[in-house]
């Protein structure tokens, strides 16, 4: 029996696929070499290893025409993933948000803006370096270059820009360059969060005094609201499906895409709280759940999807390519907000997971810090993270 797209049996084995990964990668992620571990970006090392070697398997009787649903399969996968994740770092940093945003704004812009034009100074310095040859094998080798570096960064829109800009003729560099990237993105970022409070000797618990001071939440009016659900499920529905919608709306070929629209919406929602008497605000437990699972779904999807053209694609210099350009923008970015904006080191980590685009890195860094307040940093420079980076991976397109 079939589905249209898929068959029963095709989408069995790939549900029983998702949750082989999720328990072998939480086993690899809770290795800790000198209390250093991958944690969920073990779920993705798995994943890329089940892309890169047994891809194939998801469909017993592949053909031609399945490849492409195994892959929207894949990319579902991932986008609802992103949905949930986003979604839940909205709500948990909305109430602090606009607050931490009035009182750090020229902060946030500035490191936002320092982290993305470093890394396309290092995008266009290898474009202008190596894009030699044919007008055709320079464009192929500027599409791959530009999808380096949304892996680099692991951002997906600035991915989808990036192909939009290119044009179905050259979408396939782009893809390559973005999965060769991706893994030294997700890792490098993560080893990174934890490793600098080690190499700092930092008091984690007077760090979390520090962010929680700049972090304190409103007072409750002592009101009764209307739960529309014990648990806030509806009211994250609520929040997700806007911000989906918000998303979707394009003018003049730049849209905030679903992770934009659903952190937008989250955050207001999470500021308010409620309409009326009526409560919006889910529960704690169930937005950590709700950011987990959507990570490490995420992670999944991603994660075969590269892993498949990961080995096929792969040549050492482009890898190396991409360490640069993950490495340069966030030790640039670090030791800006550390010695000019003076940021405090929890700010300064959150503040750069939202520089970086780097999903992954934050949930690591609530684990390591030990509080949730580290969203709130992070909300407050991805947006101008997000926009800027669109831009710059379609004007490199254009004008390079």
């Amino acid at each position: 029996m079939t589905l249209g797209l898929l068959s029963i049996k095709s989408i069995t084995y790939l549900t029983f696929t998702v949750l082989l990964i999720l328990a072998l990668g939480y086993l690899l992620g809770r290795v800790s070499i000198k209390g250093v571990s991958l944690g969920s970006a073990g779920v993705f090392i798995v994943a890329l290893l089940y892309g890169a070697f047994f891809y194939s398997t998801l469909e017993p009787n592949l053909v031609v025409s399945e490849i492409t649903y195994v892959k929207e399969a894949l990319k579902i996968i991932e986008n609802i993933g992103l949905v949930f994740f986003v979604t839940s770092v909205g709500f948990i940093a909305g109430p602090s948000f606009f607050r931490n945003l009035k009182k750090n704004f020229k902060s946030y812009i500035s490191l936002g803006l320092i982290i993305i034009l470093s890394s396309c100074l290092v995008t266009v310095a290898i474009i202008l370096i190596g894009g030699g040859g044919t007008p055709e094998e320079h464009e192929s080798f500027k599409a791959l270059v530009v999808g380096l570096l949304s892996g680099a960064l692991t951002s997906t829109p600035a991915f989808s820009a990036a192909k939009e800009a290119v044009g179905p003729a050259l979408e396939d560099p782009v893809a390559v360059g973005h999965g060769i990237a991706y893994l030294f993105g997700v890792i490098g970022v993560v080893l990174f969060v934890q490793l600098v409070p080690k190499f700092a000797k930092a008091d984690m618990v007077v760090e979390r005094q520090k962010i929680m001071v700049a972090s304190e939440e409103k007072e409750d009016d002592g009101r009764e609201l209307i739960q529309l659900d014990e648990f806030g499920i509806a009211a994250f529905s609520v929040a997700a499906m806007i911000g989906i919608i918000v998303g979707s709306i394009s003018a003049g070929g730049f849209s905030l895409t679903v992770t934009g629209g659903c952190l937008l919406a989250s955050l207001v929602f999470g500021h308010f709280g409620r309409i009326g008497n009526i409560n919006f605000m889910p529960k704690e437990s169930t937005l950590k759940v709700f950011r987990e699972l959507g990570l490490v779904l995420f992670l999944i999807g991603a994660g075969i999807a590269g892993g498949a053209s990961f080995v096929k694609y792969f040549r050492p210099v482009y890898f190396l390519y991409g360490v640069l350009m993950t490495l340069v923008p966030m030790l640039i970015g670090y030791f800006f907000a550390k010695h000019v904006l003076k940021l405090p080191l929890l700010n300064n980590l959150g503040s750069l997971c939202g520089g970086m685009t780097s999903t992954p890195a934050l949930g690591t860094l609530i684990s390591t810090a030990g509080t949730e307040n580290v969203a709130a940093a992070y909300a407050s420079t991805y947006p101008i993270a997000l926009i800027t980076i669109v831009l710059a991976s379609k004007l490199m397109i254009m004008f390079l």
